[in-house]
Order: C-alpha cells, then structure tokens, then sequence
C-alpha cells in the first residue's frame, strides 16, 4: 500500500465505521468549520476577532460552527470574570491535529483550483449547448 493510499472503501470497514467516519467527515469537512479552524491555528481568539477574520460567515453560523467544534472537544471555551466577560475560542490538542491535513488539503485546493474552474466552465459550456440542442 503506497503512502497516499486511503483505505477507507477498501472492505474491512463495517458499515458502522463507514458511518462514523462520514459523520465526522461532514462536521470537519464544512466549508465554515476548515475556516474556522484555519484562524485558530493562529493561537486563541475571541468571538469578534474570529468573526472579523472568517470573510462572509454569519454571526449564526460562526455561534453554531463554534459550539460543533467545542461539542466534538476541538475547541474550548474560556469565559474570564471581567466586566463585560470576556470568552476566548481556543484549539484543543486534538483540534490541533486538524492543522496539518487542513493544511494539505488547502495545497492541494491551491494547485488544482484553475483547472477545477476551467473544467466546470467546459461541463457548463457543454451542458448549455446539450440543452439548447435537446
């Protein structure tokens, strides 16, 4: 098995871990939570600073990306008593282990973004012209 091989639709995996993974997988994989977790890999942030720097989130979607992190243990929560209280958002060690394959993931994002873009406008050309053909 070479080193880029992923064995997860190999057969030794039960349906319930197939499951589980893919429940993982859709919490890290959402386009707010990598975001999210990108900014904090910078070291802990406070609500106003994280919302400032995720471009376009709502401050909905950054409460509920922020307590799915915290519920999954990858994120902590610190309130400090002061008047008004201050809360800081902060990497877990194992939402720290998200940094590097985040990381990969972004350069691979990076390295295949243009081709990704000319080839959807090529299925869409295409697309346009199947259907004004039909």
């Amino acid at each position: 098995m070479s080193d880029t091989h992923i064995d997860v639709c190999e057969g030794g995996h039960s349906p319930e871990e197939r499951r589980a993974f893919a429940d993982i997988l859709a919490h890290i994989g959402d386009k707010w939570t990598v975001l999210v977790v990108g900014v904090l890999a910078h070291g802990p942030m406070r609500y106003s600073q994280i919302f400032k720097l995720v471009e376009g989130i709502s401050q909905r979607m950054l409460t509920l990306t922020l307590k799915s992190l915290e519920r999954d243990g990858l994120v902590t929560r610190t309130v400090y008593p002061t008047n008004p209280p201050r809360v800081d958002y902060e990497l877990t060690e194992r939402g720290k282990t998200l940094i590097v394959p985040l990381h990969l993931l972004w350069t691979w994002a990076q390295a295949n973004r243009t081709a990704i873009e000319g080839t959807r406008r090529d299925f869409d050309r295409q697309r346009s012209k199947d259907g004004a053909a039909a």
